[in-house]
């Protein structure tokens, strides 16, 4: 895999991290659910180091992942952090004994988060950290988020947290954080079939800020489109390294982090970046929104 193919580079503004804009989210190195240590630990170490290998050097983990599983399993993978390695993590979220998900916003909670996340990734600062909001399910809800984006701010002054993004939020919770911190990243949900944040990557991509998809490839109801298949075919690609391309073409400023705990997937994954899309297919792909959802 050429470094040079993974979609090209960009710089989180304002700040000095470059990344080649496949990445790799973490998520899928936990156990089943999100909980507990993977079936294959060294499987989850493998993953890593490929990814790093090809060139990835933009990791999305959380510390309430497992809790705690997949940071450790970075640490123990990449440690100590080759140069350049940009890992962001985000809070807000954490994950009682019951296994569900649950929101963590108070500063106490925040506060805490970082320093689980600093003493399990072996990190003296975080590159970039996520405020996760806990909305409806996988979806926003509008609410003000001006007191956690406030801790945030103030662990930055202290030195734990380098930049700051925002993730699952409206455009106006974007707006209002902007006004409290210079935010990096926006990390919402988006794909070919998940369309409501094509105005707000627009506007993003205007302020250099980067659009980071979670659910690229649909999530925990993978894409299926007759179209996308279609085109898949006649690129002898698979749908869902079409589904990557598609993001990659979508906007400059979009990063990906596809995750899987699988190495052939990984590969898969990466090579998305080769893909080049015509205007005539990227035209038929920009058809998928408005097909009916599948039964």
């Amino acid at each position: 895999m050429s470094k040079a193919k993974l979609g090209g580079r960009f710089t989180f503004p304002g700040t000095s991290l470059t990344v080649h804009r496949i990445g790799y989210g973490a998520m899928q190195l936990a156990g089943p659910g999100v909980w507990g240590p993977p079936k294959d630990p060294d499987g989850a170490v493998a993953v890593l180091r490929e990814a790093v290998a090809a060139g990835v050097n933009h990791i999305d983990t959380s510390d309430y992942y497992g809790p705690h599983v997949t940071n450790r399993i970075i640490r123990q993978a990449l440690g100590p952090y080759p140069a350049g390695l940009v890992i962001v993590t985000k809070l807000g979220g954490r994950r009682p004994p019951d296994k569900s998900w649950q929101p963590a916003i108070s500063p106490e909670e925040l506060t805490a988060g970082v320093h689980d996340n600093l003493r399990n990734l072996g990190l003296e600062a975080l590159d970039v950290v996520n405020y996760r909001v806990m909305g409806s399910g996988h979806g926003p809800e509008e609410g003000s988020i001006a007191a956690q984006v406030t801790v945030l701010a103030d662990l930055r002054r202290k030195g734990l947290i380098r930049h700051i993004g925002i993730s699952n939020a409206t455009p106006a919770q974007v707006a209002e954080a902007r006004t409290i911190v210079d935010i990096v990243s926006v990390q919402n949900n988006y794909n070919l079939a998940h369309r409501d944040d094509d105005e707000m990557i627009v506007d993003l991509a205007k302020a250099g800020i980067a659009y980071v998809p979670f659910f690229p490839l649909g999530g925990f109801t993978p894409l299926q489109s007759a179209t996308l298949s279609s085109v898949a075919e006649r690129l002898g690609a698979t749908p869902m390294q079409v589904a990557l391309a598609w993001l990659l073409h979508r906007s400059p400023n979009i990063l990906l982090i596809p995750g899987t705990s699988s190495v052939v997937h990984l590969r898969e994954n990466l090579a998305a970046g080769q893909l080049t899309l015509s205007p005539e297919t990227l035209a038929e792909l920009d058809g998928i929104a408005a097909e009916p959802v599948p039964d």
